[in-house]
C-alpha cells in the first residue's frame, strides 16, 4: 500500500510550516506553501530523495507564497492553488515582501482551486475545501483515507487565523471551520501553517475560539 509521508520545513521569520508531502514508494510529491528560505526547502527535498511534481498554495500571504515563483522555476513544476479570490495577494507579493523583509515575486498559478476540486500528490488524492476569512481565497487540503488535513492559516492549536486585515472576516472564518473542518471527524490530524500539529477533536475540546 502507498504510504503518505509529510515533512515540515519551517521557513521565513514567521516560522511558517512549509511542508513536503510525498508517497514513500514512488518518492514523488509536492511542496506546500514555500514562503521562502528556498535553499532549506531544496536541501530537504534532496535529503528525503523526493521529486516534487508541483507546488500547492493554501493562500496568498507572503510567508506562504513568497518563494513559489522562484521554486517553480527551479524545479520546473506547476503551481496549483489557492482559490482565485487571492489573486490580488499573489500579484502584490513584491510589496508584501518589502513590508516584511521576505523576498517575494508575483506568481500566477497554473490552476486555481475551487471547493470540491481534487489535488493529486504522489498518487494520493486531496480534496479541496474553500475556507475564506483569513484571506478570501484560502483553501484546505484533506486526505480522508489518511485522516489528515493541511489547514494553512485557518485553524491552529488553540487558535484560529488572523482576520484583522481589510479583507479578513472573522465570522466567515469561524463558520467555515465549524461547517467544513469540524465535520471531518475528531480523529483527523491537522497541520497548521504555524505552530504544532493537532487534531479536530482536540480543537473542538480546547480551542477557545470554537466554544
Amino acid at each position: 500500500m502507498p504510504e503518505l509521508k509529510i515533512a515540515v520545513v519551517p521557513v521565513t521569520p514567521f516560522q511558517q510550516n512549509c511542508s513536503i508531502v510525498w508517497d514513500e514508494e514512488s518518492k514523488k510529491g509536492a511542496v506546500i506553501d514555500p514562503g521562502g528560505d528556498l535553499p532549506r526547502i531544496l536541501a530537504a527535498l534532496e535529503e528525503l530523495e523526493v521529486t516534487a511534481e508541483k507546488i500547492v498554495l493554501t493562500h496568498g500571504h507572503i510567508d506562504h507564497a513568497g518563494g513559489a515563483a522562484e521554486l517553480a522555476e527551479t524545479l520546473k513544476v506547476p503551481v496549483e492553488g489557492p482559490n482565485e479570490a487571492d489573486r490580488f495577494l499573489l500579484d502584490d507579493l513584491p510589496s508584501a515582501g518589502a513590508r516584511t523583509g521576505i523576498p517575494g515575486r508575483p506568481v500566477t498559478p497554473s490552476r486555481w482551486l475551487n471547493e470540491g476540486d481534487t489535488v493529486e500528490i504522489g498518487g494520493f488524492s486531496f480534496e479541496v475545501l474553500h475556507v475564506p476569512g483569513h484571506t478570501p481565497g484560502h483553501i484546505v487540503l484533506v486526505n480522508r483515507p489518511a485522516g489528515f488535513a493541511i489547514v494553512g492559516d485557518t485553524l491552529f492549536q488553540r487558535s484560529v487565523g488572523r482576520t484583522d486585515f481589510p479583507y479578513g472576516n472573522h465570522d466567515q472564518l469561524i463558520a467555515g471551520i465549524r461547517t467544513k473542518l469540524l465535520p471531518l471527524g475528531d480523529a483527523v490530524g491537522i497541520l497548521p501553517g504555524h505552530g504544532s500539529t493537532s487534531t479536530i477533536g482536540a480543537e473542538k475540546q480546547s480551542n477557545p475560539f470554537l466554544r
